[in-house]
């Protein structure tokens, strides 16, 4: 068996041992010493953070470095996390924080309110698969300005409600709902129909990837010299 069917069968492996397990009872162990079960938590989430970041930073390397800030800060504040809100949405914010923080960082004057634009839309009727469609989809969801993009990628690819969007952002629900609205409007209302269908195919998660965070999320926590 090859190394990646064997990650592949370890991480198969793990999900269906903690199937049905809460985040939070994963999270209290360990936070009482258990810290190899974090693994859990990263496998179970690294679909989500990507997606958020991805969408935020716009860059697959530096949505994944956004990615392992998160979870080591995840890491160290676990005792911090008191259960008010689901995990999901506790990790999801240290993330979107982090990967705001560097977008600011390095584009202080950009103005994350402003209307969306998105020109040279391919036809629709190019597009002869799910997969094609979301291909074609992943530049013009970049186009969006960050706010839409961030609030388009939680509400249409991991399905959030808008409640929750606005938990994980820190915004209001209506804002949630305005930019959400102006977001389809700007990708055309001929493409949306293709759009709900496909838009599960952005920015997919493979299981190297998924490998590569963890690995190196527990790298950073036994304070191994960076590669």
């Amino acid at each position: 068996m090859n190394n990646s069917s064997t990650a592949l069968s370890d991480a198969q492996a793990l999900r269906r041992a903690w199937e049905g397990t809460s985040d939070e009872v994963v999270v209290a162990r360990v936070v009482r010493g258990e810290s190899a079960l974090f693994e859990v938590l990263m496998r179970r989430h690294n679909q989500r953070l990507f997606r958020v970041t991805r969408a935020i930073v716009r860059d697959d390397d530096e949505a994944e470095d956004v990615m392992q800030d998160a979870y080591v800060q995840a890491y160290f504040k676990l005792n911090q996390f008191e259960g008010r809100a689901k995990f999901s949405t506790w990790l999801t914010r240290i993330a979107v924080h982090e990967a705001l923080a560097r977008v600011r960082k390095r584009h202080p004057d950009v103005d994350p309110e402003a209307e969306p634009v998105v020109s040279s839309m391919p036809n629709p009727e190019d597009a002869v698969s799910s997969r094609e469609l979301g291909q074609l989809l992943e530049p013009l969801v970049d186009a969006l300005p960050e706010a839409f993009r961030t609030v388009f990628v939680l509400r249409a690819v991991e399905g959030l409600s808008a409640a929750e969007v606005a938990e994980c952002l820190a915004i209001p629900e209506e804002t949630v709902r305005t930019r959400f609205f102006r977001a389809r409007r700007a990708l055309q209302l001929q493409l949306e129909q293709q759009l709900m269908a496909s838009v599960r195919e952005l920015y997919e998660f493979h299981l190297l990837r998924c490998d590569r965070i963890v690995e190196a999320v527990f790298a950073r926590l036994r304070g191994d010299p960076p590669t």
